[in-house]
């Protein structure tokens, strides 16, 4: 019912249905890119190095790019940003030709949509929170996080279906159609919210955001950094299941990809049943339910090593998917208080970590799946949910309060950034 009520709030729905279908041909894209790769080459290490090509600039815009990053940090600004994205996407089917020269084109495609992402991904999630008043941060982030869990249920299930009309390539032209469509949303937001300053709606006129360091920030709220810290490690874990799963359910069990699909979805089902919970706000310390939920998804992740038959092995899985979103969300809608230039600057660390750490893990721990299946899951799983309990007691035994949030955050919860 919450969600609910936000969605009768036009530019919320506006953007979240734009976003939607974005985050939907994203995972179409996903999934062609790294089969397009694999059945012209037939070389995984060139799939590896896909993942790592689109990571990179996230990675260099999150370490030494601030000031690049701040700069589009307005919903007109993004608009183009996502108008590049489908220029970019749509001319990939067109340049297409299955030989090296192909491939090191669609490499470079992705390079490219990776730097316009590391631009707009911290930006958006950076303004979302300005959709709305400061008490309702934690509901219209857990409205925005459904969006990729609906995505990556939805984006398997159709891909099938699509490729009976279209090729491989030609999922890049549809990805390419929903930067379109998100573009033509992020320029009606721009203008809306342009009129809506000028004619004294709203406290100032959206402007470009200025670019502050991350460290005085993270000195000021420890915590943060703590939870931003912890992020790192767990992407960097979540690598075990990505890799480790198709090969653990061979070795394990003797099955194949249709019980794959099975564990998948019942991920899915999960998230999607944990994503409303975790919209919900809390009572408590938002470190402590985002530690015990990292440390609940680890035990459940080394657990899946150790279980002997498939019924347990499924009932884990939903339980990773139940409590995943209260990872994501709590953290993101802990940061969405933050006056705005913090949130952005916080925002953007987040994801050059998690960047950094799923990259370093897709590139190290499929060498412990090789070794050992079930060992792979114990040992990952175990770090998570180890460094999920020693951040929390980290937290609560030997760092300071966090500082207040700052002042402007209150205040400038819902004046929106436009062009």
């Amino acid at each position: 019912m919450n969600y609910l009520r936000l969605l009768r709030q036009r530019p919320v729905l506006v953007l979240w249905l734009a976003q939607s279908l974005s985050v939907l041909g994203d995972r179409l894209y996903a999934l062609a890119v790294m089969w397009v790769v694999f059945t012209s080459t037939g070389s995984a290490s060139l799939m590896g190095l896909v993942a790592v090509v689109e990571s990179l600039p996230y990675i260099v815009l999150g370490t030494a790019g601030r000031h690049v990053v701040a700069r589009f940090s307005t919903f007109g600004r993004l608009a183009r940003v996502d108008a590049a994205r489908a220029l970019v996407a749509v001319s990939l089917p067109f340049l297409w030709s299955p030989d090296p020269w192909g491939v090191a084109l669609l490499l470079f495609g992705v390079l490219l949509l990776g730097s316009l992402g590391a631009l707009f991904d911290p930006n958006l999630g950076a303004l979302v929170p300005d959709l709305v008043e400061p008490e309702r941060v934690q509901e219209v982030t857990g409205l925005f996080d459904l969006t990729g869990r609906i995505a990556r249920i939805a984006g398997p299930a159709s891909i099938g279906l699509l490729l009976l009309a279209v090729s491989e390539v030609q999922l890049f032209a549809l990805n390419g159609v929903t930067f379109a469509v998100s573009a033509v949303a992020l320029g009606w937001l721009a203008r809306r919210y342009a009129m809506a300053a000028g004619g004294g709606a709203f406290e100032r006129p959206g402007k470009a955001r200025s670019a502050v360091r991350a460290w005085p920030v993270v000195r000021a709220h420890p915590r943060v950094g703590l939870a931003v810290g912890l992020h790192g490690v767990a992407l960097f874990c979540s690598a075990v299941t990505a890799v480790g799963m198709p090969a653990l359910l061979a070795t394990r069990y003797g099955t194949g990809a249709a019980v794959y699909g099975l564990v998948t979805a019942a991920v899915g089902v999960g998230a999607l049943l944990g994503n409303p919970l975790a919209s919900s706000r809390c009572s408590g310390s938002w470190m402590a339910v985002y530690c015990g939920a990292w440390a609940m998804q680890g035990v459940a992740t080394a657990c899946m090593g150790l279980v002997l038959d498939l019924p347990a092995l499924l009932l884990l899985a939903l339980v990773s998917g139940l409590v995943t979103p209260a990872t994501s969300v709590t953290l993101r809608a802990h940061l969405g208080a933050f006056a705005p230039a913090e949130r952005l600057r916080l925002m953007s660390v987040d994801q050059t970590v998690i960047r950094t750490g799923g990259t370093a893990g897709m590139l190290l721990l499929p060498f412990l799946v090789d070794a050992s299946p079930r060992g792979a899951f114990v040992v990952g799983g175990g770090m998570v949910a180890g460094a999920a309990l020693a951040s929390l007691l980290v937290a609560s035994r030997l760092l300071r309060p966090d500082a207040a949030l700052p002042a402007p955050a209150a205040a400038q919860g819902h004046a929106v950034a436009a062009e």
